[in-house]
């Protein structure tokens, strides 16, 4: 149960400063799981997803779970489909996760992918 208060606390903090930051532009918030990486680009003024990729997709279900090339991959998909939706400019939600690995290889990917943040 702690762990899951920090995660929470650290989601929380961080989520505060990106709204102090944001200036309007959408969050691409991600997810990672044992298995699996998700990345989403949200506008919370609406309250919509614009965009979004994960490695469930069958597409990139031949690659084996969520290592780092599948996350470059998830990142260059959700870059290719939010500029598709019109956005170019995003602010990174790295979620209670720290920016390292696989994280890492998603924004790296998503900014390859022609998202700037």
């Amino acid at each position: 149960m702690r762990k899951l208060a920090l995660q929470t606390r650290r989601r929380s903090r961080l989520r505060f400063q990106l709204r102090q930051k944001a200036g309007g532009r959408p969050r691409l918030s991600i997810y990672r799981s044992g298995r699996h990486i998700y990345a989403q680009v949200i506008d919370d003024k609406v309250g919509r997803t614009l965009a979004a990729a994960s490695t469930l997709e069958k597409d990139l279900r031949a690659r084996t779970g969520a290592d780092v090339d599948a996350a470059t991959a998830i990142g260059k998909l959700v870059a290719e489909r939010a500029i598709a939706a019109g956005v170019s400019a995003v602010v990174f939600d790295r979620g209670p996760y720290l920016y390292h690995g696989r994280v890492k290889a998603l924004a790296d990917g998503a900014r390859e992918g022609g998202l700037s943040f």
